[in-house]
C-alpha cells in the first residue's frame, strides 16, 4: 500500500486499482474495525467496480489498517477522517470523485460531501435515521462506551452477554489495534450533520435487516439529491451480497451529465 502525511501529520494509508479513468476515480472509506481490503476486496465490490472500468482508491482510516494508529481519542472522530479524505485528493491532486462509504465511512463521506466541492457523487452504506437524529452512527443501538470497554477488556470471558462484543470478536479476527479502536469509538461524532448542503447526486444503500441502518428512508429524504436503494442482508451481510456491488454499479454508471464538473 501507499501512504501520505494527512493534514495533522497522520500517515493514512491507502490502495489503488484498475486503470486510470479520464472521469476521476471511485473512492472507498471502510467501516469500524475493519479495512479497505476487508470491507471492500474481499467482498467482492471492488472486483466489481474495476470490471466496469472504474479506477478505484481505497483509504484505511486513521486507526485502521495499515495507518497511524495512536491511542489518543483526540485524534479521531469522523470529522478529522473528513479532513483525510481531502488530504488525499490534495495529494494525488484529484480534481473530482465518486465517493463510497460504509458505515463509520459513510458518516465519514457525507462530512466531505457536505464540505468538498470535488465529491461528484456519493454512496453511503449501512447508516439511516440516526445520522439524521443522532449526528453519527447508531449509539442507541450500541453505546460508544460499550464499545470501548469490549475492546479494552483484559478478559474475553468478562463481556459476554455484551451486546457489543461482535466489536472485539471482529476487531481480534483482523488483529486490530483494539486500543486505536477503543479511541475511535469514543471519539465518534454527534451533533447537527447538514445533509441540506449536499449537491452531490446521492445513492442510500441499506440491509433489509440492518440494525444499525434503521429507517434508512429518512436519511434518504434528509439529502436534497438522494434516493434509496435496499439489499438483502445485515450490517455484515449487506455489503458482501451481490445486489449490492450491482446497484453501486448501475448507481455510478457514466452519464455524461453527470460526469461534468458541478
Amino acid at each position: 500500500m501507499e501512504s501520505f502525511a494527512s493534514f495533522d501529520g497522520t500517515r493514512i494509508a491507502y490502495e489503488r486499482w484498475g486503470p486510470a479513468d479520464e472521469h476521476g476515480p471511485v473512492v472507498l472509506l471502510h467501516g469500524f474495525a475493519v479495512h479497505t481490503r476487508l470491507n471492500w476486496e474481499v467482498t467482492g465490490v471492488m472486483e466489481h467496480l474495476v470490471e466496469v472500468g472504474h479506477h478505484v482508491i481505497g483509504i484505511d482510516a486513521r486507526g485502521h489498517g495499515q495507518s497511524d494508529k495512536p491511542h489518543d481519542p483526540a485524534r479521531y472522530g469522523e470529522d478529522l477522517m473528513a479532513g483525510d479524505v481531502s488530504s488525499l485528493l490534495d495529494t494525488l491532486d484529484l480534481p473530482m470523485v465518486d465517493l463510497v462509504g460504509y458505515s463509520m465511512g459513510a458518516i465519514v463521506s457525507l462530512l466531505v460531501a457536505v464540505r468538498d466541492a470535488r465529491v461528484r457523487s456519493l454512496v453511503v452504506g449501512g447508516v439511516g435515521a440516526s445520522v439524521v437524529e443522532l449526528g453519527g452512527l447508531d449509539t442507541t443501538a450500541v453505546p460508544k462506551e460499550d464499545v470501548a470497554a469490549v475492546l479494552l477488556a483484559e478478559d474475553p470471558a468478562s463481556i459476554a452477554g455484551n451486546l457489543a462484543v461482535g466489536f472485539r470478536n471482529l476487531a481480534d479476527l483482523v488483529d486490530a489495534d483494539r486500543m486505536a479502536l477503543a479511541a475511535v469509538a469514543m471519539a465518534a461524532r454527534t451533533g447537527r450533520l447538514p445533509l441540506g448542503a449536499i449537491t452531490a447526486r446521492t445513492l442510500v444503500l441499506a440491509g433489509t435487516e440492518d440494525t444499525l441502518a434503521r429507517r434508512p428512508e429518512v436519511l434518504a429524504a434528509a439529502i436534497p439529491t438522494a434516493t434509496l436503494e435496499l439489499v438483502p442482508g445485515d450490517h455484515l451481510a449487506a455489503v458482501a451480497d451481490a445486489a449490492f456491488a450491482q446497484a453501486l454499479v448501475s448507481f455510478l454508471k457514466r452519464d455524461p451529465v453527470m460526469c461534468r464538473h458541478r
